[in-house]
């Protein structure tokens, strides 16, 4: 069985000294620099979450420039397009008609070439007939 005498109260007292001296010189400087290291640390967590939504706003507003950037540019490719097209057009429609124009010109000459060479067939024709004539009824005409 355990006597409670002298000693143990001796132990008892000598235990509530140690506790109260650890206390001071240990435990209260080790919590005091734990909740300082707590505080480093969520001061940096809160550094750190504000320089991500930093980040995040100018991540944002650097897509919304890029997506501004990229629409007119498309724009002035929309555009470019637009004038080079109305630019195809209009040469081909110049060559269209200077096409046409050339080939009228090339039908009138063709046409006209034409009715010359009928005109001299046609007067060689005459003279060929009045020789065969000639040669063939032996007199002249």
């Amino acid at each position: 069985m355990i006597e409670l005498n002298l000693a143990f109260i001796f132990q008892l007292v000598n235990f509530g000294i140690l506790v109260l001296v650890l206390n001071i010189f240990l435990y209260k400087p080790i919590r005091k620099v734990l909740a300082d290291r707590r505080q480093v640390i969520d001061g940096a967590r809160d550094k750190a979450v504000s320089v991500d939504g930093e980040v995040q706003a100018k991540m944002a507003q650097y897509e919304a420039r890029l997506r501004d950037a990229r629409n007119e540019a498309a724009g002035r490719r929309a555009e470019a397009l637009k004038q080079a097209q109305a630019e195809e057009t209009s040469l081909l429609e110049n060559a269209r008609r200077e096409a046409a124009e050339s080939l009228g010109t090339i039908r009138d000459r063709v046409a006209k070439e034409a009715a010359d060479a009928r005109a001299l067939l046609k007067q060689q024709a005459e003279i060929l007939s009045g020789d065969i004539c000639e040669k063939i009824l032996g007199r002249n005409t």
